[in-house]
C-alpha cells in the first residue's frame, strides 16, 4: 500500500518527518498485528505546543487509516506519559526511537538520542501503530556518528558512555540515565530549567540546523 499519501497529508498539517517502519521485531505479542509504525516528528523543543502539535498529528494519521478501515494505537510524546495509564506499559516494546530508525529517519546517537541528517537531535516524536499494509522505508541498523565523541567528552554528569547503537546490540548501554537524572536533580535546586540538553547542542548534526547549513 502507497504510504505517500499519508505522509503528504500530514506534512500538510505540520509534521516535519513522517516514516513509515516495519516493526515486527519490537512488538510484544498483543499488538503484532500493529506491525506498521508510523513515525512523526517536528522540529521543535518538546514542549506544551509541541505535545499538542504532535497529537493533533497522530490523530490526522488515525482519521485518515480508520476512514480505510485500518486500526491504529497512538503511542503519545515521551513526556505525555502519565502513570498508571495502560499506554505506557507499552513503550518497553515500541519506543519512538525503535520506530525511527525502522522508518529510516535516524540513528540513535551516542548520546542515546535519535539523530537524524538533517535535523540533528533537536526533533521532538511520537508514534502511530497500524494494521494497514504500508509499504515500509528502508531502516537505518548501523550508527552514523562514527569517531565523533564530542557528547561522551562535554557530559557533566559523565553519563554518556560511548557506546555506539546498532540494531544488532539493542540491549547494548548507551547512556547512563541514572547518572544523567542526578545532574537534573542537582540543577533544579538552582534553576528553573533542570534539563542540561548538552548533548543535543553539541552534536554536530545539531549545530548545522542551528547554522542554516
Amino acid at each position: 500500500m502507497d504510504a505517500a499519501p499519508l505522509k503528504e497529508h500530514l506534512k500538510q498539517e505540520g509534521a516535519t518527518l513522517v516514516g513509515v517502519g516495519d516493526v515486527t521485531i519490537a512488538l510484544a505479542h498483543d499488538i503484532i498485528h500493529l506491525n506498521r509504525g508510523i513515525a512523526l516528528a517536528v522540529n521543535r523543543g518538546l514542549g506544551r505546543e509541541t505535545i499538542e502539535m504532535l497529537m493533533k498529528l497522530q490523530k490526522a494519521a488515525e482519521a485518515w487509516l480508520k476512514e480505510q478501515g485500518f486500526r491504529t494505537l497512538l503511542i503519545p510524546p515521551d513526556s505525555d506519559r502519565i502513570k498508571g495509564k495502560y499506554i505506557t506499559k507499552l513503550y518497553k516494546f515500541v519506543s519512538h526511537k525503535t520506530v525511527a530508525t525502522c522508518s529510516g529517519l535516524g540513528w540513535i546517537g551516542k548520546n542515546g538520542l535519535i539523530i537524524n541528517k538533517q535535523y540533528g537531535s533537536k526533533l521532538s516524536w511520537a508514534t502511530v501503530l497500524t494494521d494497514a499494509p504500508l509499504e515500509a522505508d528502508s531502516p537505518v541498523t548501523e550508527s552514523q556518528c562514527g569517531d565523533c565523541d564530542l557528547c561522551v567528552k562535554h557530559c557533566p554528569s559523565g553519563a554518556v558512555t560511548g557506546n555506539i547503537w546498532s540494531r544488532g546490540e539493542p540491549l547494548k548501554s548507551i547512556v547512563n540515565y541514572e547518572k544523567c537524572r542526578s545532574l537534573k536533580k542537582e540543577r533544579r535546586l538552582f534553576e528553573e530549567k533542570p534539563n542540561c540538553g548538552l548533548c543535543v547542542t553539541i552534536c554536530p548534526y545539531s549545530r548545522q540546523v542551528r547554522s542554516g547549513k
